[in-house]
């Protein structure tokens, strides 16, 4: 069971790879992005999409464990109400 989880983390990730493959085949003219007064250099829309994804990773592996640590004080109380949850019937 432990290993459904990376196993699905990987499929979605093989899926965004392809999506984003496939649209900069299709898109392969250039863009220039505009934000208010700032204007990007004309880069393709897949590779474009391809570092956006790649830093919506980056951060998430970055703010993770960040999350974790803050948790980290609450983690107690919440284990041991887990361990309440699931008491075995048959022992009773």
């Amino acid at each position: 069971m432990k290993t459904l989880a990376p196993f699905l983390t990987s499929l979605v990730i093989a899926i965004w790879v392809v999506a984003i493959a496939i649209i900069s085949v299709q898109n392969a003219t250039p863009v220039s992005l505009k934000f208010l007064t700032f204007q990007s250099v004309q880069i393709p829309v897949g590779l474009f999409l391809a570092f956006s994804a790649a830093l919506g990773l980056i951060v998430m592996a970055v703010l993770q464990p960040l999350w974790g640590l803050a948790g980290s004080g609450q983690g107690n109380s919440r284990l041991e109400d887990d361990a309440e949850f699931f008491v075995d019937d048959e022992d009773f």
